[in-house]
């Protein structure tokens, strides 16, 4: 065996030996870190095993140059066997913990070749500067005529090593939403959800906007949102409620549990009030059938509940001449109702309550609303028709407390409308409120007309606050007459004053 061959398999067999002991120690790692390192030992193996049959038995080659490309071509494999072994081992299992982007690993491996391509050329004696020379012409003709896939090919280097997008990634470009199952050198592959695969290329993800719908690997599940519609008869907050109810009480598999879904009024549009129902989903790549649920579980609740899904329509009324009186006198039916069942307008006439009634104003309020605010100046008195108000103290700065609550039918803020007192407490309402506002304007009518029913309005109130007063719990019915009547005479001066009638004897 020549000395020279001797030496060659003397450093073949450390090389294959470094490849083999790599492929051992990665059995201390997990299966899916340790692919590929032992097909490199076993490669190494391959070559190490041609290079002793070329050492012992290459003399029996006739031509000299089929010996060398032989004896070349089993060192390049080894020497891609040990360098793709050894970055294996340093990407995978060394430095596993920093999640080195495999293109890295591919851009050292290429450089590697390179330089053991340029040892090999120098060690058999090919002139080095002519091929360099020659090679930067041909590099640069190339390039030239090549940039747009140089530009792909560093585009997808910069997207590894930065990791914009990692394979498991679900993202939207280009109105195309799927998930990344490849990036290499030059493009990025994703699935859609019609199992379709688009080929991108690296330039484009790099210039464009790229949205990522959901990161591999973490914790925190990809948001969805389904718009719906429902008509404007119905109040926001109502259905809301019945849409969480539905959607929260449903088995639903690929839905997250934490947060629960939920929806929100989104808009006001042309047809109906816009809502979105939002919900956090397990698996995006049945978004599909999950949405499809999720919006058959909204109609059904929708439909229960007797709201209307609306329709882009344009609605033609034909009304007879009486149309729009009737509905006024329908409505003013309907407030006289409400302003029948409340004390102080008992002692009004039919038509002096009709007459109330066709100046009142309806008022809507969503839970949450202040109707009004302690300390605030006031002229009107609230009817309450449906709903829960609820009663708080707010003085001098202090912790809210709670004085009472409200159910309807009922009524708040008659001291404002009648002697213009500045509110004595914070009324909010603690449910979706309906309610008729009775202001001074509206009630100035009824006691021009006929200024003696002042005298009992006082007495009312008198009984009233005396009723709500806690100080008078522990007096004798005597007693408690007496102050009420005290009270009366000193409530009728101010409403005469604030409604600017005539002075009267007041009550006896």
């Amino acid at each position: 065996m020549p000395a020279v061959m001797e030496a060659t398999l003397r450093d073949a067999s450390l090389y294959a030996g470094i490849a083999v002991l790599l492929g051992v120690l990665s059995f201390l790692a997990p299966p899916v870190r340790r692919r590929g390192l032992l097909l490199m030992a076993v490669v190494a193996l391959v070559a190490l095993a041609g290079v002793w049959l070329l050492a012992n038995y290459g003399g029996r080659f006739g031509d000299r140059t089929l010996y060398e490309v032989v004896r070349e071509a089993l060192l390049a494999l080894l020497a891609l066997a040990v360098i793709r072994s050894v970055l294996l081992f340093a990407t995978r299992i060394a430095l596993a913990r920093f999640n080195v982007p495999s293109i890295v690993s591919d851009v050292l491996q290429g450089l590697a070749l390179i330089v053991y391509a340029l040892f090999r050329l120098d060690a058999v004696g090919v002139n080095l500067a002519g091929i360099v020379t020659t090679s930067a012409i041909v590099t640069g003709a190339i390039a030239f005529s090549a940039q747009e896939v140089l530009g792909a090919l560093w585009a997808g280097i910069a997207l590894q090593a930065d990791r914009t997008l990692r394979i498991g990634d679900w993202i939207l470009f280009d109105g195309k939403s799927g998930q990344v199952v490849g990036i290499r050198w030059r493009t990025t592959s994703i699935r859609t959800k019609n199992y379709e695969t688009i080929i991108i290329p690296n330039a484009s993800l790099i210039k464009d906007k790229i949205h990522v719908l959901y990161r591999a690997g973490t914790p925190e599940l990809a948001l969805r949102e389904i718009p719906f519609s429902v008509a404007y008869d119905q109040v926001p907050s109502r259905v809301v409620a019945v849409v969480d109810e539905a959607v929260q009480r449903a088995d639903l598999p690929n839905v997250g549990r934490d947060p629960p879904p939920w929806s929100v009024c989104a808009s006001f549009d042309d047809s109906g009030i816009t809502y979105k129902l939002l919900y956090r989903i397990v698996d995006l790549g049945r978004s599909r059938d999950t949405d499809s649920t999720m919006l058959g579980i909204v109609y059904a609740a929708l439909q229960r509940a007797g709201m209307v899904i609306p329709f882009p329509q344009r609605d033609v009324h034909v009304f007879r001449a009486a149309g729009p009186e009737e509905r006024l006198r329908r409505e003013v039916e309907r407030r006289l109702v409400a302003l029948a069942q409340v004390e102080l307008f008992a002692l009004l006439t039919e038509t002096e309550r009709r007459t109330l009634a066709a100046a009142v104003q309806p008022g809507l309020f969503v839970r949450g609303e202040a109707l009004f605010r302690q300390g605030e100046p006031a002229d009107s008195l609230f009817v309450l028709a449906r709903g829960r108000l609820g009663v708080y103290d707010e003085r001098d700065g202090a912790a809210r407390r709670r004085l009472a609550e409200l159910d309807a039918p009922g009524y708040v803020g008659e001291m404002g409308l009648l002697t213009g007192q500045p509110r004595g407490a914070t009324v909010v309402a603690e449910s979706d409120v309906e309610c008729l506002r009775v202001d001074k304007a509206a009630f100035d009518a009824v006691l021009r007309a006929r200024p003696e029913i002042v005298d009992e309005l006082s007495q009312v109130l008198a009984r009233r606050q005396a009723e709500n007063d806690a100080t008078l719990q522990a007096l004798g019915v005597q007693e408690r007459g007496a102050r009420e009547h005290g009270r009366a005479r000193e409530l009728m001066l101010r409403i005469r004053k604030f409604f600017s009638l005539s002075p009267s004897a007041g009550p006896r």
